[in-house]
């Protein structure tokens, strides 16, 4: 980690560029895997099957680890000093786009089932070999990751084949890794080192493989504190913010209490991302695995609602506020009442909801036939883009929907960074997930539509939408600005508004009389996380706004070492005020006349 050291990684880089110039023709002697097939064009090392080419000095050398092809040609042993050079970015493919619109399964494949896709044990070094154990790992700072994951460390031991080490590791920093590794849009990608010039190491391919191994192996067990304080918590809600606190708070041995509105815990996890992209099993795996370890978990309990918070605090040495930012954006344009027009978190979660009555046979989740949304045989227009709008397309799709058409507001990105968007931020670029490929392979084109503003939907006599006008957009200092004469009609039979979200619902917050800040986020100061009130504390989207789950994981863990510290300071006081008082009673009894 010296300046030497530094210099050698950026020499090593700028080599990179040379060899996109210098093309080798090596010979190959050794046998080839039967595993392995090799495309007609030479696409370097990646194999036809999606995984380096691997070699064997025989066809009875299974003993030895097999070889792999480097960038260079040559075919040699897997090794990680020059393994950002040698070896190219390899991140593991989804399922088929066709195939996986058959079904409500995740779209990340499955080891034993996906043997296709699914990257093996051998890939997943080489793509952990690529880590440069850089000075300054720029993936785990804050232009990085939240949650300042141990990126390199995790890396080179999953490279050294040490996977309970490397899980231990990760869980050091990131309370649910199986979460993150699925839904979360990778910020350390876009600011590891190695993709300065080349391909960023896979790093979230490498998180959730951890993870999920270890679930696999038995290597993730309840953890039960040995020792209890004696002091209550009441969190209120059960998102990634508050589960990452009441598992924190829960190690530190309080006793924890989550209170969530939803008949089943999880929040966005379980109602807000739709099952192909993070399957409720997983997310009931880790719910029931914090139950194990103690902590107490209350489903139907609305805050504010059917449970009163002001009994709330009194009951609880200390109250956490992780609700959310749940108060989807509207689009007031004429029209606008008509049925047929929903928020997205309204459709994800009815879609959600009756997944779980088909999978479980029971009304568990309250799904209600009238109050399904279907988009069946329907024109879908869903309007805003990011992570909900493609869950939205992909819902949509697997409802067997006639068209979906995505609008956009702001332009295309460009399919690089420009030059206002420099490395380690997030890249702005142009991105196709998995949403868009669905569409594009059964359609042929990719459904997203830029610059372009909803001005007004239209309806039939019977009140139902069956179209919507729209008008091309340009951008300027002042924002965006209507193009006159640009107006186009669409068919829409359902329209789905993924605008993001403005706020946290009020209601309980305004009856405990919590301050609030200028976009009505509950007002409290990243890192202390305390609240107006005392002993109330709030963390996540409800206080910061909408963002990434990794983002509500650092909220929930920071706003629990706050309650933590509060917590250590009121039994202090309490022990004072005992002994105080035990004082006072001793000499009382020995002098009644005092």
């Amino acid at each position: 980690r010296t300046f030497g050291h530094k210099l050698l990684c950026n020499t090593m880089l700028a080599s990179i560029a040379r060899r996109r110039v210098v093309s080798k023709a090596v010979s190959f002697q050794t046998a080839r895997a039967q595993s392995t097939q090799v495309d007609a064009v030479d696409k370097g090392p990646i194999a036809g099957d999606g995984r380096h080419e691997v070699w064997r000095e025989g066809i009875y050398d299974h003993d030895n680890e097999p070889k792999v092809r480097r960038r260079d040609g040559s075919v040699q042993s897997v090794e990680k000093l020059r393994g950002f050079l040698n070896y190219q970015r390899n991140p593991e493919p989804y399922r088929d786009p066709i195939k996986r619109l058959e079904d409500w399964e995740e779209i990340n494949p499955v080891p034993d089932r996906d043997v296709d896709v699914a990257h093996t044990a051998l890939e997943r070094k080489v793509q952990a070999a690529r880590c440069m154990d850089c000075g300054t790992p720029f993936c785990q700072t804050h232009s990085g990751c939240p949650v300042n994951n141990l990126i390199p460390e995790w890396n080179n031991l999953v490279y050294q084949d040490q996977w309970d080490e490397a899980i231990e590791r990760l869980h050091s920093t990131n309370n649910f890794p199986e979460f993150t590794g699925r839904v979360c849009p990778a910020p350390c990608e876009g600011s590891c080192v190695a993709g300065l010039i080349d391909g960023a190491v896979t790093i979230k391919n490498i998180e959730y493989a951890i993870v999920d191994r270890a679930f696999r192996d038995g290597k993730i067990t309840p953890r039960i504190p040995q020792e209890r304080s004696g002091m209550s918590v009441a969190v209120v809600g059960s998102g990634p913010a508050g589960l990452a606190c009441a598992d924190q708070l829960n190690q530190m041995g309080h006793k924890v209490t989550v209170f969530e509105r939803a008949d089943r815990i999880g929040g966005l996890l379980m109602y807000g991302i739709p099952n192909m992209k993070l399957e409720k099993e997983t997310v009931d795996r880790r719910v029931n695995l914090l139950r194990e370890e103690g902590i107490e978990f209350v489903t139907n309990a609305d805050v504010g609602v059917n449970v009163d918070i002001n009994e709330l605090k009194a009951n609880f040495d200390s109250v956490c506020m992780a609700t959310g930012s749940t108060k989807p954006r509207d689009l007031p344009v004429p029209g606008r009442e008509l049925k047929g027009i929903h928020f997205a978190m309204e459709f994800l979660t009815a879609n959600q909801k009756k997944l779980l009555m088909t999978k479980d046979g029971t009304l568990e989740s309250k799904w209600e036939k009238d109050n399904w949304i279907n988009a069946a045989g329907k024109d879908v227009i869903v309007i805003g883009g990011g992570d909900t709008g493609t869950d939205c397309i992909g819902t949509s799709m697997r409802h067997r929907c006639k068209s979906v058409t995505n609008f956009e507001l702001l332009p295309q990105p460009p399919m690089e960074r420009a030059p206002d968007n420099p490395w380690p931020q997030w890249p702005r670029i142009f991105r196709t997930d998995y949403g868009h490929a669905e569409v594009a392979a059964v359609t042929g084109k990719d459904p997203r539509v830029y610059s372009v503003m909803t001005k007004e939907f239209i309806g039939d006599e019977d009140g139902n939408v069956t179209a919507l006008v729209t008008q091309d957009v340009e951008m300027t200092p002042n924002g965006p600005k209507a193009i006159e004469g640009s107006e186009r009609e669409w068919p829409a039979d359902l329209v789905v508004l993924s605008m993001g979200f403005v706020s946290p619902e009020s209601y309980a917050p305004e009856e405990l009389g919590l301050d609030f800040d200028q976009r009505n986020n509950i007002h409290a100061v990243y890192g202390d996380f305390r609240t107006n009130i005392e002993g109330v504390f709030a963390g996540g989207d409800c206080r910061r706004g909408q963002s990434l789950v990794v983002w509500a994981i650092n909220e929930g863990r920071g706003m629990a070492s706050s309650v933590d510290q509060y917590l250590e300071m009121k039994r202090m006081d309490d022990s004072a005020t005992t002994q105080a008082q035990s004082a006072f009673a001793n000499l009382s009894s020995l002098s009644p006349n005092i």
